[in-house]
């Protein structure tokens, strides 16, 4: 009974599109297809059916405009494999078609080929629907291998950014060229790549934002990418689907209210790199539907061969969206609306011989050309079938390229990428007042500093990601005034459907959320062992926003915040799993002018921070702070110093004869300590405190070089003639040891301590003694640095206890009668 239903919906449909294609010549004409084009009857009857629409919306002049615009949209997307398809294997190109000789063809083929292919087809359609509705939308792909087919439709149509317009055009030559550039693999003599053209997205890249080195991670982020106005279309991968989860939450986070149109969309192919997906084995589209169901999506299928399809798919997803919002506004709907979703059934390597096959992937017509007469000859054959005759390419560009006409901008610079945020205006910070032993939350601080820094800035969409305890976290004003993003608020909860509070078991997610929202403000804060998930969302980030300042393009999205608290050595309850300062060693290895790595010692100066960190662009500040109750040391004046400069000297001596240096809060609080020490045996030193080590590296090239501190304060904070030093830091001392090389006198006048992957079900005490940075352990290595015998500097029971002989507790420092600076 199912079966026949099938059946006669089928033939319903067949009937219907052969009446479409005999009432009018433009349809019939684009019906036709071309090349290996060619359209369903599902597809012809829902095209029939948009351009009814978009007449009427007055968006064309009448129906057979838009299957010209179709029409035209074949001749691109065919060309574009064409020329995907030339990019693996070719090192000539000819637009008269001819067949390639030997000295024609590349000696090493390249290319991820089968995803280019499929993703020829989607961007060609994702072109033409912005022609026939006059709409620039912004577009996000997580396959970032695929970009030979982004490169080559934005060749065909001429959407390029000025490296693309200085090197290429649209000849033999220029074609050539462009085709020799991928997978150049040569180096300039200043270390940059020669060739402009990528493996993955880059900075070069028309319109795009993101690389997609990591699949899924495009999941995570259009669904808080879009502001009101925007229209973004994403494609994705179903090997992502895999490889992170997350994805399947977005409905949970779109309202019509702040955010724009979404069209997610699958490629689904069916192969990861040399097995199927999980989708294909589990079921296919069949299954992924109904997963997609579960979760609260809309799933739609297409014809994944077709540029058509996802010109329909792209329309009708942002006419349900529509609705569904004006639904919710009568009252008629609430959130989590259906979130539309397009499955685009295709085989890897639609296009070419072997699609669907494991050879699909990356080299569907084997790996060598060159003496082989017959691998040669079906290269050419196969191209032949997807080549265009250059004067119908033009015509067909032509009509595409309509944005004078409908007054807009080409997709290189849609709404999204050029967006420019201004900058906030900084609430009255309230500083600390310092009093001998006054202790204060600095995760408090920067909760009270935020909060009303979204207040005064309203133009500015907050985002605060968070995978687990805001509340544990200290972000409780935050979170009251913000809430948690919800779809079903539980009274008396700080919760609302509106919250602006990204919460899910998830760091990835979250990170991802405050990372997409170009447009405002954002802060996530995490459980530092934790925050190492994030790593890889952040570095790509980093590295793509590090590459669009290389090009001279900037990002304009407001710095985000990154605040990996509850960290190493305030988690000592936990286990060795909670403790690690992974995350902001990696961090603090990455270029210095986009990855800012601060370590706060105290309320004052991790407001400064907060506050400096607001004031940038296009940055990634990671502000290792302590949640609990700390020593409050830096006067206000001081702490704006500290942010500025990344360092300050806060004690110099007549004659030192050692410098003594911290990085981290609980490490300063050591050094203060030894200090007290020292004082009352006579041993002059200077103390410093670097809360931005990266600010002091020795510049790896002209960026970092424009971000590091000046020569004055290097000098200052560590004078020439005291070479005994002591370094104490928050992390692992031997990288901390490499980015203040410039300051290592050599092993047996300089000392690094940190952690040492020591811990457990611990206190802070006892996180700092498992990890020989108590003042105690400072002092031993003054010792030892100065030549003289520790019982100058510790009583016996000190002693004992240091040497691992001893009850550690005598070592329990309670003073807290500092001076503060």
């Amino acid at each position: 009974m199912i079966m026949d239903k099938k059946l006669d919906k089928m033939q319903r449909i067949k009937d219907r599109a052969r009446l479409c294609r005999q009432s009018s010549k433009a349809f019939a004409k684009w019906a036709a297809g071309y090349g290996v084009i060619r359209h369903e009857d599902i597809t012809q009857t829902r095209v029939h059916k948009m351009a009814d629409q978009l007449a009427m919306k007055g968006l064309v002049d009448k129906p057979e405009d838009v299957y010209n615009y179709l029409h035209a949209a074949d001749r691109v997307a065919s060309t574009a494999m064409w020329l995907v398809a030339h990019m693996t294997y070719a090192r000539n190109v000819y637009l008269e078609g001819r067949d390639l000789t030997e000295e024609d063809f590349k000696e090493e083929p390249e290319g991820h080929t089968g995803g280019s292919l499929n993703m020829a087809i989607a961007y060609a359609g994702y072109l033409a629907v912005n022609s026939l509705t006059g709409i620039t939308r912004s577009w996000l792909m997580g396959q970032g291998h695929c970009v030979s087919a982004i490169d080559s439709c934005n060749l065909i149509v001429g959407n390029l950014t000025e490296p693309y317009l200085e090197r290429y055009n649209f000849t033999d030559q220029g074609l050539s060229r462009f085709v020799r550039d991928f997978y150049l693999q040569k180096v300039r003599p200043d270390g940059y790549p020669e060739s402009p053209v990528g493996s993955h997205v880059n900075a070069n890249t028309a319109g795009g934002m993101i690389e997609g080195g990591y699949l899924g991670f495009a999941e995570l982020y259009y669904p808080h990418m879009t502001q009101p106005g925007d229209r973004l279309v994403t494609f994705l991968s179903d090997g992502a689907f895999e490889e992170q989860k997350g994805g399947d939450w977005a409905p949970r986070w779109w309202r019509g209210e702040d955010n724009g149109l979404v069209a997610p969309i699958m490629i689904s192919n069916g192969r990861r790199i040399d097995q199927r997906t999980t989708v294909t084995m589990a079921g296919g589209t069949e299954w992924f539907r109904e997963h997609l169901e579960l979760y609260g999506f809309e799933p739609i299928d297409i014809d994944g061969c077709d540029p058509a399809a996802y010109a329909w798919a792209i329309w009708e997803m942002e006419e349900r969206l529509i609705g569904h919002k004006k639904a919710v506004e009568a009252g008629t709907e609430k959130y989590p609306v259906p979130l539309p979703y397009t499955i685009a059934d295709v085989p890897k390597g639609f296009g070419l011989p072997n699609a669907g096959t494991n050879a699909a992937h990356n080299l569907p017509l084997g790996s060598k050309m060159r003496g082989d007469p017959q691998a040669q000859q079906n290269f050419n054959s196969a191209v032949r079938e997807l080549w265009v005759p250059e004067e119908e390419l033009n015509t067909a560009v032509e009509l595409l390229n309509n944005h004078s006409k409908s007054d807009r901008v080409q997709e290189k610079d849609h709404s999204i990428i050029t967006r420019e945020v201004e900058l906030p205006s900084l609430p009255a910070a309230q500083w600390h007042e310092l009093e001998p032993g006054k202790m204060s939350s600095p995760m408090r601080a920067v909760d009270a500093y935020f909060c009303e820094l979204v207040k005064d800035n309203p133009h500015l969409r907050p985002r605060v990601g968070n995978p687990d305890e805001m509340r544990s976290n200290r972000m409780d004003k935050t979170l009251d005034f913000l809430k948690h993003r919800v779809t079903d608020p539980e009274p008396g909860a700080a919760e609302a459907i509106d919250g602006k509070v990204v919460t899910a078991l998830n760091e990835e997610a979250v990170v991802c959320s405050a990372l997409a929202n170009r447009g405002g403000i954002n802060l996530v804060a995490s459980y530092e062992a934790f925050a190492v998930k994030m790593l890889g969302a952040v570095r790509q980030e980093l590295i793509f926003a590090r590459h669009q300042n290389e090009v001279g393009r900037p990002p304009k999205w407001l710095s985000v915040a990154i605040f990996p608290t509850s960290h190493a050595w305030e988690n000592g309850k936990n286990e060795v799993s909670h403790q690690d300062p992974t995350f902001c060693e990696a961090l603090m290895n990455e270029m210095a002018d986009v990855s800012r790595v601060l370590f706060p010692a105290d309320s004052n100066s991790a407001v400064a921070a907060i506050q400096r960190a607001y004031q940038t662009t296009g940055q990634i500040w990671t502000l290792v702070t302590p949640k609990r109750p700390v020593l409050d040391v830096f006067a206000h004046d001081t702490a704006s110093d500290l942010a500025e400069q990344g360092g300050v000297c806060l004690r110099m001596d007549a004659k030192p004869q050692v410098n003594l240096t911290a990085i981290g809060s609980y490490q300063l609080e050591a050094i203060l300590q030894a200090s007290e020490r020292l004082d009352k045996i006579g041993i002059g030193h200077n103390i410093n405190y670097i809360m931005e080590p990266a600010k002091f590296r020795q510049p790896r090239d002209s960026f970092e070089e424009q971000a590091m501190t000046s020569q004055a304060i290097r000098d200052k904070l560590f004078p020439a003639e005291v070479s005994k030093r002591v370094f104490i830091s928050h992390c692992r001392p031997e990288p901390v040891a490499g980015v203040l090389r410039p300051f290592d006198t050599g092993t047996d006048q300089t000392r690094f301590m940190g952690y040492m992957n020591r811990g457990g079900t611990l206190d802070v005490f006892g996180m700092m003694f498992a990890n020989r940075c108590t003042w105690a352990h400072v002092l031993v290595n003054v010792a030892d640095l100065l030549g003289k015998n520790v019982d100058e500097f510790l009583e016996n029971e000190e002693r004992e206890a240091v040497f691992g002989n001893g009850d550690p507790e005598c070592l329990r420092y309670i003073s807290h009668e500092h001076v503060s600076v």
